[in-house]
């Protein structure tokens, strides 16, 4: 018998009247997928800090997708002030939401603060993906066979959820805040998946990695500390060892539409280290999974962005 037919975004089923929120949605994975999730139909809005980039993205995708339906709409996940604004904006012009992919994110930066004075990484990764959920939860919650999808990383393994200092005033590691914030899109995708399997939801709220993919996420810690040598290495390591952006998104392209996925799964690349190939189901570490911790940062997390699943309460 030959081996199944590896899963690419041909795969996924015809996507006519949904509505998908990508964020981060104007380069990299974010618009690997945008691109492919509109070639399907989707309407797709591009959520992302530049306005301007994102309609140059869109200007890109319908030059190769006439017709493809898409928007940009601003959102800075480093303001908890621009989150609500965005989820004012789109409650207002849209009546459903079928798929959130909590897509954009940054990558072992030297320490920066957001506009609410969290660390960068935590607030934007997790926080800001926190907040956002929880303000449009209720519409998705409305929206038939809707999915949650949170993008992780393979880096999660190294984090360590800090609660004496979250916001790591004491001595920041660039590497070990980017873990932190990756471990806790994971324990946050399962926390959420059993609140809503306790409320008989049908929501799906599932996580994904890329692997080892190219796109600008490398370069910008180094350019941002201005390391010329750092930014041409992570250039060349891009070139020799990783796999295209496009097959980096193949994760959240499955997670998002294939009907195999369940509430709770975690969706990788198939190939050695899971650094590339094509979407399957894969594990990720105990810390993930314990639940203790993930009911006290949802705790925290409720407190720090005011933002409260009042839907998903006992």
């Amino acid at each position: 018998m030959p081996p199944p037919t590896p899963w690419t975004a041909d795969h996924m089923p015809d996507l006519s009247g949904k509505t998908i929120i990508v964020t981060g949605g104007n380069s990299g994975l974010g618009y690997e997928a945008s691109l492919q999730l509109a070639g399907k139909g989707a309407n797709v809005v591009l959520a992302c800090r530049n306005t301007a980039k994102a309609r140059a993205a869109i200007d890109t995708i319908t030059a190769q997708k006439p017709g493809a339906s898409l928007e940009a709409m601003e959102l800075d996940l480093a303001s908890l002030a621009s989150v609500r604004g965005f989820a004012k904006s789109f409650l207002d012009r849209h009546g459903t939401l079928e798929v959130l992919c909590n897509n954009a994110g940054v990558m072992a930066l030297p320490g920066r603060r957001t506009l609410d004075g969290f660390e960068m990484q935590f607030g934007t990764n997790h926080l800001g993906h926190f907040a956002l959920t929880g303000l449009l939860l209720e519409r998705l919650l409305a929206s038939s066979g809707a999915r949650i999808v949170s993008v992780s990383s393979t880096m999660h393994r190294t984090g360590k959820i800090h609660f004496d200092d979250l916001q790591w005033k004491r001595r920041y590691s660039k590497w070990g805040a980017y873990g932190q914030s990756k471990l806790a899109n994971l324990l946050f995708t399962y926390e959420l998946q059993r609140k809503l399997d306790a409320k008989g939801a049908s929501l799906i709220s599932a996580a994904c990695h890329p692997g080892y993919a190219a796109t600008n996420l490398q370069a910008t810690g180094p350019r941002m500390q201005g390391s010329k040598l750092m930014e041409r290495m992570t250039q060349l390591a891009n070139r020799l060892f990783s796999q295209s952006a496009a097959m980096g998104a193949l994760p959240t392209l499955y997670a998002a539409t294939s009907p195999e996925v369940r509430g709770g799964d975690y969706i990788g690349p198939d190939g050695f280290a899971e650094n590339r190939g094509h979407p399957r189901k894969v594990g990720s570490n105990a810390r993930s999974r314990d639940q203790d911790v993930a009911a006290r940062l949802w705790e925290v997390s409720e407190s720090l962005t005011g933002v409260r699943y009042e839907a998903l309460s006992s």
